[in-house]
């Protein structure tokens, strides 16, 4: 079935060409002319096409005059000047044929506009809106301009395992992957018996790639990953998801000034990418959900992000006359609410804050000269907070030994991951970056779970 995309025809000055497309009803209305007006859409552009559908046509009291929102149909028509406001062709049918029916009783998108939270439970249905439409082309765009930016750097694009022995984070709030029977698990001594299961010890969905693209940029030298992990976090806020993409290159021989650089490189590729190429998606964002969203792209690209050690952000923090809901002490975490205040209040932009305590990051950090910090980053940006958390890896043989002793990690696990400091070790860095937490900042919806096409939340695996 061949057909032309309506985005191109909505582009073409192809007056009096013949086009033939396929799409979805979104509305149509009868005239007394003895014509009907019907506003079509395939999903490759946030416009429709006006298809003019004259009486003539030899099916129309069959077909078309019966045709409501939702159906989906075929038609062939001369394109034309349009005399309407708004548009500048539209399409004279001459040939309209219904490829599927949608009963008006049933089909529940016949308002113009839903609440996201409805939305949500017809998830089959809500990339035919306007919204979840431009989500997707922006989602889309952002991917491939992640896949760019790399391959244009000569990184080599490796796919690590979502199926894992470890906890990459050691947080501890893994999905398990079994074949035992779950009616009947054997035990030992009281213990899952793991020997009797499929991979004959404990198995996991992955939380990060990271550790296995360790193994790759210590071999290839730049490296990156973009797959699925998974939290089994239960939080139903709108700032998680229990499945989730991340985007994470490791790179050989680069320290933590090099991974800072390449961060802050890559996110204002891939936004310059989106406001080049998803300039009628990104219009309808700013008009209907963030009137900023355009303009915080613009800014960030044409800014220096700002940079500071943890200890320099505590000092500010602490001197701030905010109430904060968690106090700031050196060695606590950085909130999500300081993250803001920074990025917002006191620099007016992106800032890169570094060197965090050892005592409150993962035990893969390189511990710094101090013993008392390591070499962590965090990317912040206004709205959001953090949107990149990376730092340099630890290289040293017997510093790794102690930090994973110091933080009670199994080291059997990690054999693997502690022969890499044996063999050929050497400086190394990385990131990583939740997809949609990029999409969210994007597009400036509000939710997390509206920048991914199937939502897994607690209690919610229904699509």
């Amino acid at each position: 079935m061949k057909r032309t995309r309506i985005s191109r025809v909505l582009a073409s000055e192809e007056i009096g060409s013949v086009f033939t497309v396929m799409g979805w009803v979104r509305t149509k209305r009868e005239s007394k002319g003895g014509f009907s007006f019907i506003e079509m859409n395939d999903g490759s552009c946030m416009g429709s096409l006006q298809v003019i559908a004259g009486e003539d046509l030899p099916n129309y009291k069959d077909d078309v005059a019966k045709l409501q929102t939702g159906c989906s149909v075929r038609v062939k028509g001369t394109l034309v000047a349009s005399p309407a406001k708004g548009q500048r062709v539209e399409l004279r049918a001459d040939e309209i044929e219904v490829l599927g029916w949608a009963d008006p009783e049933a089909y529940p998108l016949q308002k113009k506009r839903h609440s996201f939270e409805f939305l949500r439970t017809i998830a089959h249905l809500r990339p035919r809106t306007n919204t979840f439409g431009a989500v997707a082309r922006v989602r889309n765009a952002a991917s491939f301009a992640i896949h760019s930016f790399f391959q244009e750097k000569g990184f080599v694009y490796v796919h690590t395992p979502i199926i894992t022995g470890s906890d990459a984070e050691g947080a501890g709030a893994l999905f398990r992957v079994t074949s035992l029977d779950l009616a009947q698990v054997p035990t030992v001594g009281g213990h899952v018996d793991f020997t009797r299961d499929f991979f004959g010890s404990p198995a996991n969905l992955t939380v990060s790639g990271q550790l296995e693209a360790e193994v790759y940029a210590l071999a290839l030298g730049d490296v990156y990953t973009f797959g699925p992990t998974f939290r089994a976090e239960n939080s139903n806020t709108p700032r998680h998801l229990a499945e989730f993409w991340m985007v994470e290159p490791e790179m050989a021989f680069c320290d933590l000034d090099g991974n800072v650089e390449l961060a802050t490189d890559f996110l204002k590729y891939v936004f310059s990418y989106i406001l080049e190429h998803c300039g009628e998606d990104m219009d309808f964002f700013k008009r209907f959900i963030d009137p900023s969203c355009i303009e915080t792209l613009e800014s960030l690209i044409s800014q220096d992000f700002e940079r500071l050690t943890y200890t320099e952000a505590v000092e500010i923090l602490s001197k701030a006359k905010v109430p904060f809901e968690f106090p700031v002490d050196w060695g606590s975490d950085i909130q999500a609410e300081h993250e803001k205040y920074l990025c917002e209040k006191v620099f007016q932009g992106p800032v890169v804050l570094t060197d965090y305590p050892r005592t409150i990051k993962p035990f893969y950090m390189k511990v710094n000269e101090d013993r008392r910090t390591v070499r962590a980053m965090d990317v912040l940006v206004p709205k959001i907070g953090e949107i990149i958390g990376g730092s340099q890896r630890e290289d040293d043989y017997d510093t790794l030994l102690e930090r994973m002793k110091e933080l009670n990690i199994n080291l059997d696990s990690y054999w693997w991951y502690i022969d890499l400091r044996r063999f050929g070790s050497a400086p190394h860095s990385g990131f990583g970056l939740g997809f949609e937490r990029l999409v969210q900042f994007i597009t400036g919806m509000s939710n997390i779970r509206d920048v991914i096409p199937f939502p897994r939340t607690p209690g919610n695996v229904s699509f």
